[in-house]
């Protein structure tokens, strides 16, 4: 993925502990399929924590921060697949409520999404296409 021409450095973030990396987060860029062309979002994928530094809150700040870059950086919108019990405490609702629809078979609570600005999935309905680099990864 970090060697995608769509790679974005600055949405690539660690997490340090006394020296050590510990923990990672990378927004990747994706589309949804829609009937009139692909509208450019985000994927949160993949956030990781070494086990020994889990628990800590280390991954929450992972992601809390990384929303505000994505934010930051123009993105409007966040997809991820995950556990229903962690990311909506971010804001991220079921994706399929949304009208939105993945690319590959996922229950309905670990298919969220969430609009960093206001309405910004406002007509847009569609299919989730990932790019080759998550090929093998679900």
């Amino acid at each position: 993925m970090r060697e995608s021409d769509d790679f974005i450095y600055e949405l690539s973030l660690v997490a340090v502990k006394e020296g050590r990396v510990v923990g990672h987060i990378l927004f990747s860029p994706i589309a949804i399929e829609t009937e009139i062309g692909l509208v450019r979002v985000l994927s949160l994928a993949p956030m990781a924590v070494l086990p020994e530094f889990q628990r800590q809150g280390i991954g929450s700040e992972l992601v809390r921060y990384g929303l505000k870059e994505c934010e930051r950086f123009g993105h409007e919108v966040v997809v991820v697949i995950g556990h229903p019990e962690y990311y909506p405490r971010f804001g991220f609702s079921p994706a399929r409520a949304k009208g939105l629809e993945a690319p590959f078979e996922v229950p309905d609570a670990a298919f969220m999404v969430l609009e960093l600005k206001e309405g910004a999935l406002e007509g847009i309905k569609g299919l989730i296409r990932l790019p080759p680099e998550f090929d093998g990864l679900v």
